[in-house]
């Protein structure tokens, strides 16, 4: 996982006031002059049952509610971080990484150390139900690209994770330059493993990152997922 600073006091939700709303909406409906010429295009990949797409304005109050859920924050402690500092990250940070990523992708696939970050969609009731993203572990003793996700705990058994997690590999590998992958599981999150394994990546080792234990796991452009069907 990865956060701007973690450490922030939990504050209550509450609705978007208009004025931020209109705010927002000017500043990404026809690209903020801020972003420069950024290929604001959009992306989406396809699976079974669910969709991977790019953040929209209205997926913020949605995404900051699952961030409080405890299934979710017990193992991403860092993400359930206050109402405004979401709406921050969200709109300053995350949406225009974004673009920028897919700007990249677009003129040769050379991302570097940008990250992505996609919503992952149920098809048969358009919610948005959790998120796949892949970034750069800094955490890590030589820093590598990883993918992590998160989905409702309304959702959970139902193999949609696994399926955003292959769609979000196969992407990456047809689509960029990345030619490796790795994931990590704590060594309690029994589910997250078996999604993680599911999906191709290959155990290595354990590790310990901030005094917790995680299973390491590894995933190379070498051996493809071969049964997910996408369309971008």
């Amino acid at each position: 996982m990865w956060n701007c600073n973690p450490k922030f006091e939990r504050e209550s939700l509450f609705l978007m006031k208009e004025d931020t709303v209109a705010e927002l909406e000017a500043c990404y409906s026809e690209g903020s002059s801020e972003m420069g010429e950024i290929d604001m295009s959009q992306i989406r990949i396809d699976c079974p049952a669910v969709y991977l797409r790019e953040y929209e304005i209205d997926d913020l109050e949605s995404l900051h509610a699952l961030t409080w859920q405890p299934e979710i924050y017990e193992f991403l402690p860092g993400w359930n971080v206050s109402r405004e500092q979401r709406e921050e990250w969200f709109v300053h940070y995350e949406r225009e990484e974004n673009a920028r990523f897919l700007k990249a992708v677009s003129v040769g696939g050379e991302v570097g150390d940008l990250r992505l970050r996609l919503g992952m969609i149920e098809k048969s009731s358009g919610e948005f139900i959790g998120w796949c993203c892949t970034g750069m572990k800094e955490e890590l003793p030589v820093p590598e690209r990883e993918i992590m996700y998160a989905i409702s705990n309304q959702h959970r058994n139902k193999g949609y994770t696994t399926q955003a997690v292959k769609g979000m590999v196969e992407y990456l590998f047809q689509h960029t330059k990345i030619d490796s992958l790795v994931a990590l599981a704590h060594i309690r999150n029994i589910a997250s493993m078996r999604v993680i394994e599911k999906s191709g990546f290959i155990f290595k080792k354990k590790i310990k990152l901030e005094d917790e234990s995680y299973r390491y796991y590894t995933r190379s452009k070498s051996s493809p997922v071969e049964d997910e069907r996408l369309r971008i």
